[in-house]
């Protein structure tokens, strides 16, 4: 692994920099190994070298500067000009095809499949008319060959290192969507809680203060339980809030508990303060739920009992768990107005039931009763590792 990220990073490296620059010194370096021989060695027919033989060594090596702008152009004339160095008498008997090497790996790299193989198959023909079927043909091919394959080479070296380039950076952008996503849905949820919480604890206390003036005033004796459970709703309030800020806290340690199933009975008892009369029945064998789902089953009937107390005029309510082999099955219902979709918050209440169902893979519905007058909430829950029939 650290081999690729040193290759990715001299890739960079290398990438930053202008081209043409890297070109262009490959072209000089080219340049000066191919007039060296014209310097160092002696002219056996007597004098200088011939100025032509300096002319195409130098014409062989400049094109070299623009090798990836135009790869076949430069191979071409990169060939043309040995065909023209072997052709000039007086010159340094020198192999000029460093040129040609590096114009065709050029090509082997760059360039589609179809126009390299014939540049290929021209170059090695090309290389065969200007020196012959001899051995130093031979060695040409070869070398023509090996700049061709190390071309080819580089080009898939390229081609895998840009694919993990990209791939790294579709999963930085998945991570990040993921992490946007599991925070919006974090934000929901947290909002779904506030608002169960509040909403619940608010409209008992709302509910029970409204009626504490009539009660103090016809009842005195009860008027002191009526302010009880307006500070125990408080409280409790207090109390779950708390439990909620704990989870959100990064630190480590034991976490309060959630609300379970168990604690429904403590949550008609909080209701029924208000006057309206509860009642809760269980049937059929318990079985597991998972942490989430339990949360859910408190929190939908909770959300479910506030809005009988705030927007139904019910005088009764009920609530119903049914065990069943795979599913919990929650049944609240009233015999108030049973218009429970025009209610004056919107029907958010509703939607956050429907919500937190289906986060735990189950069903909620929710209409007019059928038997009679009141609004029903009907919420399939899934048993721990089961599904919810559909």
């Amino acid at each position: 692994m650290s081999d690729l990220r040193f290759f990715a990073a001299v890739r960079r490296w290398s990438s930053s920099l202008p081209q043409i620059w890297l070109d262009a010194a490959l072209a000089l370096l080219v340049l000066v190994v191919q007039l060296w021989p014209l310097f160092s060695r002696e002219n056996p027919y007597g004098g200088p070298w011939h100025w032509w033989g300096y002319a195409v060594v130098v014409a062989a090596a400049v094109p070299l500067i623009w090798r990836r702008r135009a790869p076949v152009t430069v191979l071409v004339a990169s060939l043309v000009t040995t065909a023209l160095y072997d052709a000039v008498d007086e010159v340094a008997a020198q192999p000029i095809w460093y040129g040609s090497l590096m114009a065709l790996y050029t090509v082997a790299a760059y360039s589609a499949r179809w126009t390299r193989l014939l540049m290929l198959a021209f170059t090695i023909a090309g290389g065969l008319l200007i020196v012959g079927s001899s051995e130093t043909a031979m060695r040409g091919i070869v070398l023509f060959a090996a700049a061709y394959a190390i071309g080819r080479a580089a080009a898939v070296s390229r081609a895998h290192a840009a694919a993990l380039e990209e791939r790294a950076v579709q999963l930085a952008r998945e991570r990040q969507a993921e992490a946007e996503r599991a925070a919006e849905r974090e934000r929901a949820r947290i909002a779904r809680d506030m608002h169960d919480i509040l909403a619940h604890a608010v409209s008992l206390m709302v509910v029970q203060a409204e009626a504490g003036p009539v009660v103090v005033r016809s009842d005195p004796a009860r008027a002191e339980a009526v302010f009880d459970a307006i500070a125990a709703a408080g409280r409790d309030a207090m109390v779950q809030l708390r439990r909620m800020l704990s989870v959100l806290k990064e630190e480590e340690g034991p976490r309060a508990p959630q609300p379970t199933i168990a604690a429904l009975t403590t949550l008609a008892e909080q209701v029924r303060a208000t006057g309206l009369a509860v009642t809760y029945s269980t049937s059929g064998e318990p079985g597991p739920l998972t942490p989430d789902t339990e949360i859910a089953a408190y929190r939908i009937t909770q959300e479910a009992l506030t809005n009988i107390v705030k927007h139904a005029g019910a005088a009764r309510a009920d609530i119903r768990l049914t065990w069943q082999d795979d599913t919990l099955m929650i049944d609240i219902a009233d015999d108030g107005r049973g218009s429970g979709s025009s209610l004056p918050s919107g029907g958010n209440g509703l939607i956050g039931i429907r919500e937190r169902a289906a986060a735990c893979g189950g069903t909620a519905d929710f209409g007019r009763r059928a038997d009679g007058p009141g609004f029903r909430v009907l919420v399939r829950l899934p048993l721990a590792g089961r599904a919810v029939a559909a």
